[in-house]
């Protein structure tokens, strides 16, 4: 039951926001920062409704730690779609994922995915990685935050983290921006771990303290991903009690 009411809120969703596209192209032509609000505020809507419908209760832990008035560079474990709908349901100010190019080719998503600054990503092709890599760091310097999964894919592996690509993280070396790392505890249990259905879970998110990049040597900044990865590897062990 879970399961149809998330498909067909969500096809209702798509098709009966075609409007709000249409409003959202105009309203970007006057005012992009005007539709950057509106446009984060339709889609964390959106999320809200699909966390409500698959029953899925979040418990947050440090959300006070994701600053509000920059932009920032999230890193986030990866183990569910649900991942990012959890977590972009919760982010205060306009935020684009780096997402995989398949992603993209789902009509009407796309377009709410790049009104709301995602962008794709080819771990493939280095050129078109390199692209996304560039226009997130512009987006970061414009005010936008990013959202990366730096394990580059969906981890089907229990309480493991796999490697951390770096290149992510050029972001926020680049950007000037800090590094927030989010742990994800529990989310896979959502959906992945009795696909094709959705079942009621408990998901732990957990925001831990910024790490800021901005004065650091060259040498310490090669150790931002290594220190991300090991905040979320100690805080994703402390919240499978919470669970």
């Amino acid at each position: 039951m879970r399961t149809l009411l998330v498909v067909t809120y969500l096809t209702f969703y798509l098709i009966l926001t075609i409007p709000l596209m249409i409003a959202e192209w105009i309203l970007g032509h006057f005012d992009q920062n005007a539709k950057n609000i509106s446009s984060l505020a339709i889609v964390k809507w959106g999320f809200h409704c699909i966390t409500f419908l698959s029953g899925t209760r979040v418990t947050v832990i440090g959300e006070e730690n994701v600053p509000k008035d920059r932009a920032v560079l999230y890193a986030g474990n990866h183990r569910s779609f649900f991942d990012i709908i959890l977590t972009y349901s919760r982010v205060p100010a306009p935020t684009g994922f780096l997402a995989k190019k398949e992603v993209f080719q789902v009509p009407l998503l796309n377009i709410w995915m790049k009104n709301i600054h995602c962008l794709s990503l080819d771990r493939k092709n280095i050129k078109e990685g390199l692209k996304a890599i560039l226009a997130a760091i512009a987006d970061v310097k414009s005010g936008i935050s990013i959202f990366v999964f730096p394990e580059g894919t969906r981890n089907k592996t229990e309480d493991i983290l796999l490697p951390f690509h770096d290149g992510s993280f050029k972001i926020a070396d680049k950007g000037g921006c800090p590094v927030v790392p989010v742990t994800i505890n529990n989310s896979r249990n959502v959906f992945e771990n009795h696909f094709p259905w959705i079942k009621k879970a408990h998901v732990i998110i957990e925001y831990g303290v910024p790490l800021e990049t901005a004065g650091l040597t060259k040498e310490q900044k090669k150790e931002i991903p290594n220190m991300v990865a090991d905040v979320i590897k100690q805080t994703y062990q402390k919240n499978l009690s919470l669970i």
